[in-house]
């Protein structure tokens, strides 16, 4: 996975809108992994499959605007119970960008 710059990072992971809200009744590792979905699904129109879809930059980032550890990603359960068919992004339209990857829209 290629390296992202400060642009890109700000452009594809940066809270924006209601998300902040919706994280802002999550702790720990939850909070974290829960705005990691939030954007990669913004991003790509689905959820990632595990952590190592998301760039370690992404953590960072996103982990200083939520007020969490990075390495509290660690604890967060990528598998088991299923994102919910309804999500809170279910009304946006995606939109697709080289965090997905080639050939993962």
């Amino acid at each position: 996975m290629r390296e992202l710059d400060q642009d890109e990072l700000i452009d594809r992971w940066t809270l924006v809108g209601d998300e902040l809200e919706l994280v802002s009744g999550k702790r720990g590792a939850t909070r974290l992994g829960f705005a990691l979905l939030l954007r990669f699904y913004v991003e790509c129109g689905r959820f990632p499959h595990g952590r190592g879809e998301i760039p370690d930059a992404a953590v960072e980032y996103v982990a200083r605007q939520v007020g969490v550890t990075p390495t509290d990603i660690a604890f967060y359960e990528w598998s088991g119970r299923k994102p919910p068919v309804s999500s809170p992004c279910s009304g946006q339209r995606p939109r697709f960008s080289a965090v997905c990857g080639p050939g993962r829209r």
